[in-house]
């Protein structure tokens, strides 16, 4: 029965990842979120049978039907994206569902609305360098009532510790530092407002792991683009860092991992 539910919380997940790809390719745009989705190339309106997260990207050959121009590979892999984490979201909260449904519900549309909007800041940032102020500011919005609100057990209001409310400002505070001694050229403003909500969402110890996790991760995959010169990079080349902090978020959020698990990987 739990794998069921959790084929079906995926498949759930691949179609809010359609329309997260709606959000990423509409969003500063002066098109809005409404009305049927169309080939980018010719404007043919998409029948229902061709708008199957992932389904339709595979038979169609990733090609458009009617003019034969290809299709973004940016649709399924965020449909898998999105599915794969509404999937690891209910296995992660699954106790809770044994607890209390009602609770297990509130947590689960809570997280993978924060995720949500994660998946859109990571795509959007990595296609146009820049991280959106209003999807920085919602997610660290989110993320701070969420410290009223949300327990290890559900939904239970209560009176966060001063040391969660700081925990966003503090984690915030050396991104800062960099755009401000750098005066930009070697981080953006951008990372340091994502930085805020990842601190709120995953706590101090939680948080600077993420960070960790995202320098290393970041560090592996940019000296492997240099080295392969993919699409004409170089070491003067912005390669943007909101990504490898999503990716590092997760990772912790996730696995659970802290700073107790990081120092415990270098203890022999």
């Amino acid at each position: 029965m739990d794998y069921l539910l959790g084929i079906i919380i995926f498949l759930f997940g691949t179609i809010i990842g359609s329309f997260l790809n709606v959000v990423i390719f509409r969003f500063n745009t002066q098109r809005g979120l409404g009305g049927r989705s169309a080939c980018a190339n010719c404007n043919k309106k998409l029948e229902a049978h061709e708008l199957i997260p992932v389904v339709s990207y595979i038979l169609q050959g990733g090609k458009c039907k009617k003019c034969k121009s290809k299709i973004s590979v940016q649709y399924p892999i965020v449909e898998l994206l999105s599915g794969l984490i509404f999937a690891l979201l209910f296995y992660k909260l699954h106790y809770v569902l044994a607890l209390s449904p009602a609770n297990f519900a509130f947590m689960i549309v809570y997280y993978a609305y924060l995720m949500s909007i994660l998946l859109v800041i990571a795509v959007y940032d990595a296609k146009h360098k820049i991280i959106p102020n209003s999807l920085s500011y919602l997610f660290s919005f989110v993320a701070f009532l969420g410290l009223f609100f949300i327990t290890s057990h559900g939904f239970s209001p209560h009176l966060p510790t001063l040391g969660q409310i700081l925990s966003g400002p503090f984690l915030a505070t050396p991104f800062v530092l960099i755009f401000l001694l750098s005066q930009g050229k070697w981080m953006g403003l951008g990372d340091g407002k994502l930085a805020l909500g990842i601190g709120f969402m995953l706590g101090l110890s939680h948080g600077i792991a993420s960070i960790l996790l995202a320098f290393w991760s970041g560090a592996i995959i940019s000296i492997f683009i240099l080295l392969s010169r993919a699409r004409g990079y170089n070491m003067n080349s912005e390669i943007p860092f909101a990504p490898f902090m999503i990716f590092g978020l997760m990772i912790a959020f996730f696995f659970s991992i802290d700073l107790g698990t990081i120092a415990g990987w270098f203890i022999l």
